[in-house]
């Protein structure tokens, strides 16, 4: 019968597309990889791979063996993580690590009732990205991350929506965007879009780049204040606009497309290893529809 390691090894030949790249990846030799495979294929009857091009490609019976090998390695990791928790037990010390455009207040209204249940965990709160958060919990450190919604979360970490936050595109009131109504999309790319990124350089998922000139920032009150300063448009969370838009300093982007800004989920994120452990079960209910 075919074993996990096996599986592994055909999952990441078929992600690095060669057996060659699959050891440097694996940090095996290639002989090795490539009798995993031969074996995997004694063990299904099935020619897995098609070996007549230059690389691999999956066959039939490959394409059709993949969806459950991805499942069962998943489900292997899952159970690896449930037994390191069961051997750690309940933490000393939580951290909730959230984005910087998340309000804090609804998340420290709910930290006295959490406290109440665990009167001997300490906490602590962090601010990041939701993509540094992200990186943030493959250390599998006993935390909760608060984030806008990525199209691609890791494997190991479970999450659910708790609700979502109203985004809008602004620009300083002294900025020439902000007299003309903006008939399409294309008048953006004309001016200097700020957006978000990490910190290790990347953009978030629905922080899509429009214009060619661009400024950075990882955080949005550093984007607002950038705004502000008449250095150009963003995408910002409404929460946090709509003190400079009251004092008009800030307006939101005069355009045709009135609604181009949108709601952006949020999430909650724990690593597999802890979420099964009844304080960060309480925290998430806790969590549960406060946007």
């Amino acid at each position: 019968m075919f074993s996990i390691e096996q599986l592994q090894v055909f999952i990441t030949t078929v992600e690095t597309g060669s057996f060659s790249a699959a050891a440097r990846r694996l940090n095996k030799a290639q002989s090795v990889v490539s009798q995993h495979i031969i074996n995997l294929e004694l063990d299904c009857d099935a020619t897995l791979f098609d070996r007549s091009g230059r690389y691999p490609t999956l066959t039939k019976a490959g394409k059709n063996l993949l969806p459950h090998a991805q499942a069962l390695i998943l489900q292997h990791q899952r159970l690896k993580n449930s037994v390191s928790g069961l051997k750690q037990g309940a933490p000393s010390e939580l951290k909730i690590a959230l984005d910087e455009g998340i309000p804090f207040k609804k998340i420290a209204n709910i930290t006295h009732e959490l406290q109440l249940e665990f009167p001997y965990i300490t906490l602590e709160f962090l601010s990041a990205s939701s993509l540094d958060i992200i990186d943030m919990l493959k250390d599998k450190n006993p935390l909760t991350g608060i984030i806008f919604s990525e199209l691609t979360i890791p494997s190991y970490l479970d999450y659910e929506c708790v609700g979502s936050i109203k985004f809008d595109l602004y620009v300083a009131k002294s900025h020439p965007l902000a007299s003309q109504i903006c008939k399409n999309i294309d008048t953006l790319r004309l001016h200097r879009q700020l957006i978000i990124r990490s910190r290790n350089t990347h953009s978030s998922s629905f922080q899509i780049k429009i214009s060619p000139n661009l400024c950075y920032a990882d955080n949005y009150f550093l984007l607002l204040e950038l705004a502000l300063q008449g250095n150009g448009w963003c995408l910002l969370p409404k929460h946090i606009a709509d003190e400079s838009v009251e004092s008009g300093q800030l307006v939101k982007l005069p355009i045709e497309f009135k609604e181009m800004g949108w709601q952006a989920n949020v999430d909650v994120l724990q690593h597999q290893q802890h979420s099964h452990l009844d304080v960060f079960k309480t925290l998430r209910g806790l969590l549960r529809n406060i946007f």
